[in-house]
């Protein structure tokens, strides 16, 4: 459970920035304080959503990769690695208070979402061990036993 929970709230803080630079370097996108709830389906969209639509997508892609060069097949891995963050991109302007207008605002962000996992994948194991400080703090404090750190 602990596991869980320190997952999704070292990703949320993450999705939270990156959503705010997303609103703040995309043109026709806005973000604010929706950010807040466009996070929690960003969250849940990266921790659900994302690994079952790499999954059948991949799986799709598949049947057609022995027709393909080396460097078509290269091609073919990046889009749908594309069409995975432009999936997830339509998720969280539809479900959360986030807009986007225009072509660009529909285009860049999954770029941006990309970058940004990348980053947060170079930096997730120092999150994960803050945010299970966090947690373990807080928990105790709850049960009422003395926090050691």
């Amino acid at each position: 459970m602990k596991n869980g929970i320190v997952r999704f709230a070292a990703l949320y803080v993450f999705d939270v920035v990156v959503l705010l630079l997303i609103g703040w370097l995309s043109p026709g996108v806005s973000v604010g304080v929706n950010a807040l709830w466009a996070s929690v389906i960003l969250t849940l969209a990266a921790l659900f959503l994302k690994p079952l639509l790499t999954r059948v997508l991949r799986g799709m892609a598949a049947r057609s990769a022995a027709d393909r060069t080396r460097a078509g097949e290269k091609v073919v891995q990046y889009v749908l690695v594309y069409l995975v963050e432009l999936i997830v991109w339509v998720a969280v302007v539809w479900f959360s208070g986030v807009r986007a207008h225009g072509f660009w605002s529909y285009v860049l962000p999954p770029l941006l979402l990309l970058l940004g996992w990348v980053v947060y994948d170079l930096v997730d194991d120092r999150l994960r061990a803050k945010t299970g400080d966090l947690y373990d703090v807080v928990r105790s404090k709850i049960s009422g036993r003395a926090s050691d750190h």
